[in-house]
């Protein structure tokens, strides 16, 4: 069998499905229907085309799995035995698929597959896909809003109780996040820089200083509301200091030794004919 072969048998069944959707919408029903059903319609027959393409392709790939000539844990201990096909289930955002694969077997320890690590499929039966839109959608809202949305827009038949777990999952490591966040100490090569600068803040009357009060009285009231007379001022700022600090890391300087050869001016006057002055946008002007 040729390779196009074996691929076209490999997808068979998402042809079929996506054939027969093809189908459906050259029928007189589709012709009818208007464009929010037409979309209600391909985004439920898609979503399953979709998750059988994703099913074959799981397929295809575990029929394709060569076996390793060498399996060990990482307590050195050897699997000599393989079991082929042995299947485990994964919710994914298209819907429920059945991942086979080789099983590596040994006598008194813990089967081993290889294949999960290279698919890095999760713990769970829950893809880290919708791992991900449980944690987004879970904080925006309840638990109960987030099951509703992610079964709206998903085939995945996820439950309250599993929303949560994946949710709380995904916060596993936020301790983690924020330590990494937390600056590492400075040496003594390290150059501390201040940047010192003030800012004038506008003070309540009541709280002003006590000769800025004063000069304040001694002005009197502005007879315009809105804004300032000509040279007057507020009079009741106060300028507090700040001074934020800095720790850059030193970056050596790339210096050059070439330089573009500078191109000489050129006068509009010499341009000119006799006469004539420049104008302004350097063209001769009589």
């Amino acid at each position: 069998m040729s390779v196009l072969e074996t691929a076209e048998a490999a997808f068979a069944a998402s042809r079929r499905l996506f054939d027969a959707v093809a189908e459906e919408l050259q029928g007189p029903e589709a012709a009818v229907l208007t464009h929010s059903q037409l979309e209600d319609l391909l985004g439920t027959r898609m979503r399953e085309v979709t998750r059988q393409l994703f099913q074959d392709h799981l397929t295809l790939r575990a029929r394709d799995e060569m076996r390793l000539e060498e399996v060990v844990d990482a307590e050195g201990r050897e699997r000599t035995r393989i079991e082929r096909g042995r299947r485990r289930k994964l919710a994914a955002v298209f819907g429920k698929v059945t991942v086979p694969r080789i099983a590596y077997r040994g006598t008194g320890v813990a089967d081993l597959h290889p294949a999960d690590a290279a698919l890095n499929l999760p713990d769970g039966m829950h893809s880290h896909g919708l791992a991900k839109l449980a944690a987004i959608e879970s904080s925006r809202g309840s638990f109960a809003d987030a099951c509703e949305r992610i079964n709206a827009v998903t085939g995945a038949a996820v439950g309250h109780r599993q929303v949560r777990e994946l949710a709380v999952g995904a916060a596993a490591d936020i301790d983690a996040f924020y330590d990494a966040l937390v600056p590492a100490p400075c040496t003594d090569a390290t150059p501390l820089i201040l940047s010192l600068d003030g800012k004038g803040v506008v003070i309540r009357p009541e709280a002003l200083r006590e000769h800025t009060a004063r000069a304040a009285a001694a002005k009197g009231g502005n007879a315009m509301k809105t804004r300032l007379a000509s040279g007057e001022k507020h009079g009741r700022k106060r300028m507090p200091p700040w001074a934020p600090p800095t720790t850059p890391s030193p970056h050596p300087a790339a210096w050059t030794t070439s330089s573009p050869t500078p191109t000489p001016p050129t006068t509009p006057a010499a341009s000119a004919r006799p006469g004539q002055r420049p104008g302004r946008s350097g063209c001769a002007a009589r």
